[in-house]
């Protein structure tokens, strides 16, 4: 299905060295086509105000950048084209240089923007939400110091797993897949799958393996004893919080969700076998 693109926003990290060029060459280039263009230039997570109406976003960073721009994005229906400008790059796989083919590709109905699950942390204290944050790629209970682990109940919709003593436990989504939990010894899921991944960090138990859960499955975590160390929960790694005794993290999914293009010059195991450094055989 074709697309029609009245108006399109740039949300550039500025970290990036490249991305005043790249404002420079989008913009050129989408305005001689007669497309409406809003930039938005950030360092971090600087409070950017209420969301433009736009057709399409496309964010210049790394991964992080994709990050921020879903939780930004959410709930409004914006695709995004994510231009990596970073070192490594599993969700924006588009080169700097392919992204006038991947847009133009959109445009013509020759590329989809998944749709990718993201997730709903909220975080209740003395029985009353303190705060709620989405997520893209996975949120993580840890501790602040080094040396110690955490112990905390995990249940879900359906029944309890019992007590988790490991560094840490997370949540990811199969966007969140290749990142914190696939180095945490989960399982890689393609992106646009349904489904969400409970995972403990280096279990002192080593019967505690990742689980992949259907997507309606909700994940409570309980802080119900004493720690030998400060608690943290984040999200996405960009949003942290700290925790106390007694309190509950509940994870699902959320009713948001986040469209991303891909090139079609690579599939997603393309992606994999050059991100991972897989060979595919003793000539490889």
């Amino acid at each position: 299905m074709q697309h029609t693109i009245g108006s399109v926003l740039i949300m550039a990290n500025l970290h990036k060295s490249l991305a005043e060029d790249m404002i420079v060459e989008i913009t050129r280039q989408l305005e001689s086509e007669g497309v409406r263009v809003l930039v938005e230039r950030f360092y971090g997570e600087d409070d950017l105000g209420a969301v433009p109406e736009v057709d399409l976003a496309i964010s210049l960073g790394g991964d992080g950048t994709v990050l921020f721009c879903a939780r930004r994005l959410a709930g409004h229906d914006i695709p995004i084209l994510p231009v990596n400008l970073g070192s490594f790059g599993f969700i924006t796989e588009v080169a700097a240089s392919e992204w006038y083919d991947v847009y133009a590709g959109y445009r013509q109905g020759n590329v989809d923007a998944g749709r990718r699950l993201m997730l709903q942390v909220d975080l209740f204290r003395d029985d009353e939400l303190l705060c709620s944050h989405l997520g893209l790629n996975d949120m993580v209970i840890t501790k602040a110091g080094i040396s110690n682990l955490i112990s905390v109940d995990v249940t879900l919709t359906s029944g309890s797993l019992g007590r988790y003593r490991a560094d840490g436990v997370l949540v990811a989504t199969p966007t969140g897949s290749t990142a914190y939990s696939v180095a945490a010894g989960g399982p890689i899921l393609y992106p646009e799958m349904q489904a969400i991944i409970l995972n403990p960090i280096c279990p002192f138990t080593l019967s505690h393996r990742p689980i992949v859960l259907p997507p309606d499955e909700a994940v409570t975590i309980t802080v119900d004893e004493p720690q030998r160390a400060q608690l943290i929960l984040t999200v996405d790694g960009q949003t942290v919080v700290s925790l106390q005794q007694g309190d509950r993290v509940c994870v699902r999914k959320a009713a948001a969700t986040v469209g991303i293009l891909r090139s079609s010059a690579r599939s997603f195991y393309d992606v994999l076998r050059s991100k991972l450094n897989w060979s595919g055989g003793p000539d490889d």
